[in-house]
């Protein structure tokens, strides 16, 4: 039985419809990897007790302090949104909500030193290979890692 990767497989001249399929195939796989077969994210939300929005939040959040707006924007939700974010995440103890020194009409979001030790588990869990990975070969795993390089160097 072959897989979708191996069905999609491109041959020099099968042109561009081959090569969008093969890496639709790819990505396809990529994603059923990081999202599905070992889901991080659920994994997260039941190790900290909170939805994975909230988590997402505190990681964003350990670079520094951000705007309310800041924080919108890299959560990509509206303002009120991010405000509900914050207001729960502030009654756990895990950030802290200031003035603006130089403008008192914005407000501050300060991670704390719990919000950081939970941003920490949070990035524990989601940076544990999937088990297809792990299952790889050495030299398998050093081929991909220099596609991926390549991918990523692309973008």
């Amino acid at each position: 039985m072959t897989t979708q990767i191996e069905d999609a497989a491109v041959a020099p001249g099968d042109g561009e419809d081959a090569r969008l399929r093969a890496a639709s195939a790819v990505y396809a796989t990529m994603r059923y990897l990081v999202l599905d077969q070992d889901d991080r994210r659920a994994a997260v939300v039941e190790a900290l007790g909170m939805s994975f929005s909230r988590t997402k939040a505190l990681r964003r959040l350990t670079a520094g302090p951000l705007r309310m707006s800041e924080l919108a924007q890299k959560l990509l939700t509206d303002k009120p949104y991010a405000t509900l974010i914050v207001d729960d995440l502030e009654r756990r103890g895990l950030v802290l909500r200031t003035v603006h020194p130089d403008d008192r009409r914005c407000k501050v979001v300060t991670v704390t030193e719990a919000g950081r030790l939970a941003a920490e588990l949070a990035e524990s869990i989601l940076a544990r290979p999937p088990r297809g990975l792990l299952a790889l070969e050495d030299e398998e795993l050093e081929t991909l890692r220099r596609v991926m390089a390549k991918v990523e160097a692309g973008s």
